[in-house]
Parts: C-alpha cells; sequence; structure tokens
C-alpha cells in the first residue's frame, strides 16, 4: 500500500490511502419517470377540460351581481331624487351615481349604467355588460324600474 502525506490548511498531516480511495455505489432515488409524470398530467388535462365548460355559467352569474348591485343602488338614488324633486332624474349625474370604469377602458367594472326613460311617475335603469362572459356574441342586460322590478331582459 502506498501512504501520501500531505498538509492540510492548518499545517496538520493528512494521511491518505490510495487503495482505500473507492468511489462510492451511485444509489438511485426511488421517484416517478418521466412517462408517469406525463400520463398524470394528462389525466389531469381531460379532466380539466371537462369541469371548465360548466363553469362558463357560474361565472356569468358571479359577474351579473355587479349590475344587480349598481341597479339597485340606481333605484334607492332615483328614489332619494324623487322624494326631493317630484320627479325621477335622467341624468346619472343628478342622482350622485359615479360611474366606476370599465373594463374596456383599463377598470373593473363589467357593466355600463344608463337610465333609459324617467319621468314624473316612473324610470327604467339599464346595466348593459360591456364583455362576452361566455364568448357567445350575446351581451347581458339587466333592468330596474321605480318598482325596483329587476329583470334579466338579455340573458348572456
Amino acid at each position: 500500500m502506498k501512504k501520501i502525506r500531505k498538509n492540510d490548511v492548518f499545517g496538520s498531516e493528512l494521511t491518505l490511502n490510495s487503495v482505500a480511495i473507492k468511489k462510492e455505489k451511485i444509489k438511485k432515488i426511488k421517484a416517478f419517470s418521466l412517462a408517469e409524470l406525463v400520463f398524470v398530467l394528462g389525466i389531469i388535462a381531460i379532466l380539466y377540460m371537462l369541469v371548465m365548460p360548466s363553469q362558463a355559467g357560474v361565472v356569468a352569474q358571479a359577474k351579473s351581481l355587479e349590475a344587480k348591485s349598481n341597479l339597485n343602488q340606481i333605484y334607492a338614488l332615483q328614489k332619494n331624487y324623487f322624494f326631493m324633486h317630484s320627479k325621477y332624474s335622467m341624468s346619472l349625474t343628478d342622482i350622485n351615481f359615479e360611474q366606476n370604469r370599465l373594463v374596456t377602458e383599463n377598470g373593473q367594472s363589467n357593466y355600463r349604467i344608463e337610465i333609459l326613460e324617467a319621468t314624473n311617475t316612473g324610470f327604467v335603469a339599464q346595466a348593459e355588460s360591456v364583455t362576452d362572459f361566455d364568448a357567445d356574441g350575446v351581451f347581458n342586460v339587466w333592468t330596474i324600474d321605480q318598482d325596483k322590478t329587476l329583470t334579466e331582459t338579455v340573458k348572456d
């Protein structure tokens, strides 16, 4: 056996035995193969594609809550205006309603609010979506009147 002596950084001697230096056996780590991972990801993708089309209606319903909320606010503001002036207003500014910026204008609102008609005895306000939620070419429209009748006039 051949011995090699060498000084380390701290000055002490290291003895290396050339016979003692052996390569360690490479241990295999238990893991999944690439084929198994691709197979599982394929199954997940298929399940995702089955679930997503059924979620489109839920998304449209959730976004329609914005229209309902805004129209209920319009109703309350119109009632206040009516009690003060004995008529309903055609102007959103007159009733102190501030339209949020639309998604088409880099905002967050999905519905454009407008008052379609206003008389001494009644009003009709409308919320029309600016985006097509389910990509069918139809835009969602909601209306409310002086009796607080909230109606989905065009379903998306």
